[in-house]
């Protein structure tokens, strides 16, 4: 970004035109609250709303840590930017002239400024040729499968701009060089034309296939979806990352749902292009859908700020990459979910079809009943973590309850808990009343032991963050350097359950990772790496430090400044790196073993707010009932057993706590070197 001297009236103009909820929105989900809004303050470890924005002062302020100032103060300490780069950033969203105190810098701006505006033209113009092709004869076939395949009516398909591009090498970049007169380059920064092999000219990125335009919020079109009408691979086509198109930043037909969602105060989001036309043609003109990526918390975000009851509903595929990709999307939201800052559902349909088919079948009124009955998204994950287990079974029967005991150990402390911890204990009792209350209270003392599960920041102590922060960047160094073992370091992660990275920096590099490992080699195998059924042959071959860097460039400059010590690293961390698995089980043991020591004080802090009975109060008891005929009864061992049943909460949390500390030996081990390298990795 050009270091400008900003004329005042370009700086007052972008105050009164940013709008602080819209620019507060944009990263923090927002609550209506009265005339303001409330959130989590991202300036500091937040555990509920503290910031306050207000529309009337256009201020925003947080009352615990005491962030405070108008939008563009918040920009400059989100974003880690100078105050010029800010506001010609708002300027550029909110389209207001940049004038500086330097004529020919004034210039250079807003050339920069009317790439976008050109790039947005090239845009429109292909949509407008690709609508024209619809209705001549050589989009008969594409003409044919939207109203008979898709039995979509013309003015649905007005309504949603679909087009075809003709099987053709070069039918819109002729046009639009010949008749519009653009340069094959801009086209080719617009995403519609691709460079040959040769260097010897463009040819069209999109042939024989039936054209979605995507749009942004504004109505403008950013980019294309292309459905291929041969069968020929891949099935759908987007469009690539563009100074326009930010699929992560944007949903698909939000445009058209924005008012209805405000109305219905309620959002729906589905996974693919044609549900989205077809729930609009049927009257549910609430729907959105992510574009061909996971849910982003960006996009989620966006949906909040139109919602005043941040009521969303995800209505995914019931496959297997359904159900992850709504468990991706449930991560995303979960601490706002449990802190009432959001209602989310997940809604599946019948015999696992997707909305256009199941509209096809039944209709508006009958998906609109299961939309309103859809669960709540951990009544959701209940149900996945039960579902095709043999309960009667009992290593079933433990699976479900150590995937129920992880999620019931998300909820705080509340009427809530009980609530789910009551049902949960039903349903694996089979209906046995007395067996469902041995069971709740079973679950109950199990998800006190793993509601902390490591992360609680109340336990920490000075110095573990910074050497969390350092043993992570050591980890994420390693697995972008050295490829052959990625699989390994995946693996590993998983089994230790390690894969939430504490430093948020950290989090979003490995989640841009993760996704440029998914689109390379599916979803599919990325999890069966991590899960130890694939070896992970193709994840050596990416070479990751380049593509991270191509797509921070474009979507997140500033988180690239700040991990370039990890993609560039300095001659005492390529020293460490000669030893990637020597490396990988210290970084291993040492994440584990905090997670252990903290563990240790929650279960010390337990251990210590427990009564403990004495023996002699347990004497008194059994003296107490008086019992007439004492000869043949074990003292000693009804005493013993009295002092269990007495302190059973205490003596748990004792051995566990015991049992802890061995562990947390045995780590100590792996670090020395106690052990083999592949003994260590498996152990």
């Amino acid at each position: 970004m050009v270091n400008a001297r900003l004329h005042p009236r370009t700086i007052d103009a972008v105050k009164e035109r940013a709008d602080i909820v819209d620019v507060v929105g944009d990263h923090v989900v927002l609550k209506k609250k009265g005339r303001e809004f409330v959130g989590i303050c991202p300036f500091h470890d937040d555990s509920k709303p503290s910031m306050t924005v207000s529309p009337a002062k256009q201020f925003y302020y947080c009352f615990s840590c005491g962030a405070g100032g108008n939008s563009i103060k918040f920009l400059m300490e989100f974003q880690r930017q100078s105050f010029s780069d800010v506001v010609l950033d708002l300027a550029r969203r909110y389209q207001v002239p940049v004038e500086t105190v330097d004529g020919p810098q004034q210039e250079r701006l807003k050339q920069q400024l009317s790439r976008r505006e050109k790039l947005q033209r090239a845009l429109a113009l292909a949509a407008g040729w690709f609508r024209s092709q619809l209705r001549s004869p050589v989009g008969e076939p594409a003409l044919a499968y939207l109203t008979e395949a898709r039995g979509l009516s013309p003015s649905t398909q007005e309504t949603f701009g679909l087009g075809y591009a003709p099987d053709q090498w070069d039918g819109l970049l002729k046009h639009l060089q010949q008749v519009e007169g653009l340069p094959p380059e801009l086209l080719e920064a617009a995403g519609l034309v691709v460079p040959r092999k040769g260097g010897n000219g463009f040819y069209d990125r999109f042939r024989h296939r039936v054209m979605v335009p995507i749009h942004d919020r504004q109505g403008r079109v950013i980019g294309f979806g292309g459905r291929s009408l041969d069968g020929s691979e891949p099935k759908y086509l987007n469009s690539p990352e563009t100074e326009v198109f930010e699929k992560g930043k944007h949903l698909f037909g939000l445009d058209k749902a924005t008012n209805t969602i405000r109305k219905q105060d309620r959002a729906v989001v589905v996974e693919g292009y044609f549900d989205v036309i077809a729930l609009h043609a049927a009257g549910i003109t609430n729907a959105v859908a992510s574009l061909g990526t996971a849910l982003s918390s960006q996009q989620i975000t966006q949906l909040c700020r139109v919602t005043d009851g941040k009521r969303i509903v995800l209505n995914f595929d019931a496959d297997g990459a359904g159900v992850r990709a709504a468990n991706r999307a449930i991560g995303e939201v979960e601490q706002l979910a449990l802190q009432g800052q959001l209602e989310l559902r997940v809604l599946h349909l019948p015999s696992g079809k997707d909305p256009d088919e199941f509209l096809k079948d039944h209709g508006a009124g009958d998906y609109r009943a299961l939309l309103d009955q859809a669960p709540l998204w951990l009544d959701w994950q209940i149900e996945q973590a039960l579902a095709d287990r043999d309960l009667a079974k009992a290593d079933q029967f433990q699976q479900a309850v150590s995937a129920l005991v992880a999620l019931l150990g998300k909820l705080p402390q509340s009427a809530v808990r009980t609530h789910y911890l009551q049902r949960v204990a039903e349903r694996l009792s089979g209906g046995q009343g007395r067996l469902a209350l041995q069971l709740e209270e079973d679950l109950r003392q199990q998800v006190k032991g793993q509601r902390w599960h490591g992360r609680s920041s109340r336990h920490d102590q000075p110095g573990d963050i910074s050497q969390r922060e350092r043993c992570e960047a050591d980890l994420l160094r390693l697995y972008l350097h050295a490829p052959r073992h990625r699989g390994t370091i995946r693996q590993e992660l998983r089994h230790r359950e390690l894969e939430d990275f504490a430093i948020p920096h950290h989090r979003l590099l490995w989640a841009s990772l993760t996704e440029l490992e998914e689109t390379n080699l599916g979803v599919g195998r990325l999890e069966a790496i991590s899960c130890g059924e694939d070896d992970g042959d193709g994840l050596d071959g990416l070479d990751l430090p380049r593509l991270l860097t191509d797509q921070l460039l474009l979507e997140n400059s500033s988180l690239l400044s700040r991990l370039t010590p990890l993609l560039e690293p300095g001659e005492l961390e390529r020293v460490a790196l000669a030893e990637p698995l020597e490396q990988l089980r210290g970084l291993m043991a040492l994440l584990e073993r905090q997670k252990s020591f903290k563990r240790c004080r929650h279960l010390l802090e337990a251990w210590g707010g427990q009564r403990l009975q004495t023996l002699e109060a347990c004497i008194a008891v059994l003296v107490q009932e008086n019992q007439e005929d004492q000869q043949d009864v074990d003292m000693e061992g009804r005493i013993e057993t009295l002092f269990e049943q007495l302190n059973r909460d205490a003596l748990h949390y004792q051995e566990l706590y015991y049992t802890e500390r061995k562990h947390i030996q045995h780590l100590d081990q792996q670090r020395r070197g106690g052990f083999q390298t592949v003994d260590a990795l498996s152990a």
